[in-house]
């Protein structure tokens, strides 16, 4: 079992930068990827970016060139970190694992809130 805690979210200017984090703990070899999602109020979750345990990242059309997913192993933790930041990035942040090969549950998620 791997836990996630999500924080880092907050409100913040159009072209603003937040930092969001996710810390893991419990089974953390076993994960292979992980990533965050959002959920833009009214819409869908939708994935964000991916960051494999080789390193490879994979990001939405939306975020690409602005967002950036690291991570720090010796914190078994992942980053996001969000730059030139819009309206429409407002959303529920989450972030999930693949261990053992399945997604694990969501989380409470942190909030993003981006003024115009």
């Amino acid at each position: 079992q791997v836990q996630l805690v999500e924080s880092g979210g907050g409100l913040v200017q159009a072209g603003g930068s937040l930092r969001l984090s996710c810390a893991a703990s419990g089974s953390i070899s076993s994960i292979s990827v992980m990533a965050w999602y959002r959920q833009p109020p009214g819409k869908r979750r939708e994935l964000v970016a991916t960051i494999t345990s080789g390193g490879s990242r994979n990001y939405a059309d939306s975020v690409k060139g602005r967002f950036t997913i690291s991570r720090d192993n010796a914190k078994n933790t992942v980053y996001l970190q969000m730059n030139s930041l819009k309206p429409e990035d407002t959303a529920v942040y989450y972030c999930n694992a693949v261990y053992f090969g399945y997604w694990g549950s969501w989380g409470q998620g942190t909030q993003v809130t981006v003024s115009s």
